[in-house]
């Protein structure tokens, strides 16, 4: 929430391309304080204040895909160019859904299924909030958290952090929640996926730590750099 207001805490990583979910509609972001507006954007959602944003920076252009399918709440199909590459990115916040088994986690099965031949392969990176976990794998009846990193590792789609820091799914010693900002409540509920040639390019894997960002959010960022 209230990105404008926190953008500046990203400043120093310099980034190329930033992910928000619970971001607020871009016309607000003409108000940042006193941070380089985004030379593209992307915004979806139905609450001005409360949508999926994703921004670049530099060279990077944004481009959703024409097959979008917004009953896939939400994840965006968006191609990615001006580059050292070109790749295809879904942005990614697992949402709730009045459909029992097409909650959080559900909603990206259905998005495997919807986008089903593009989501394999080369130069594709699915990164947000997934809102799962290994740990509630006997919760989910219609497709846990194991089945569908077993599904990517079918497709050469990896875990950006788990390679990185050779971690076991549900066993991630780097929180990227705190429930309720309780340092008692952690969980690793954020990833970014990858093909195996763009694992191959990482160079450094960060996720923020408590102290740091408690007072901002409930979450940490997920920084990757893919020496890009």
């Amino acid at each position: 929430m209230a990105f404008r207001k926190k953008a500046h805490l990203l400043s120093k990583y310099q980034p190329d391309i930033v992910i928000i979910q619970e971001c607020e509609h871009p016309d607000k972001l003409l108000h940042m304080e006193g941070e380089a507006i985004p030379n593209d954007m992307l915004w979806y959602g139905t609450n001005l204040n409360k949508g999926l944003g994703v921004f670049a920076y530099g060279d990077y252009q944004l481009k959703l895909q024409h097959n979008h399918n917004p009953e896939i709440k939400t994840i965006l199909p968006i191609t990615v160019n001006g580059g050292a590459i070109d790749f295809t990115l879904y942005a990614i916040w697992a949402s709730g859904s009045v459909v029992r088994e097409e909650r959080y986690i559900g909603q990206i099965w259905k998005a495997i299924r919807y986008y089903d031949h593009q989501i394999s392969g080369e130069k594709v990176m699915l990164i947000g909030d997934f809102n799962s976990n290994s740990i509630w794998d006997k919760e989910h009846r219609f497709g846990s958290h194991s089945s569908l990193v077993d599904e990517f590792s079918r497709r050469n789609i990896f875990s950006v952090y788990h390679n990185y820091f050779e971690m076991e799914q549900g066993k991630e010693d780097h929180p990227t929640l705190y429930m309720y900002r309780h340092k008692n409540k952690p969980y690793h509920i954020d990833y970014c996926f990858a093909s195996a040639d763009l694992i191959a390019k990482v160079k450094h894997v960060e996720i923020g730590n408590y102290e740091d960002w408690c007072k901002f959010s409930d979450h940490k960022p997920l920084i990757i750099d893919f020496g890009l």
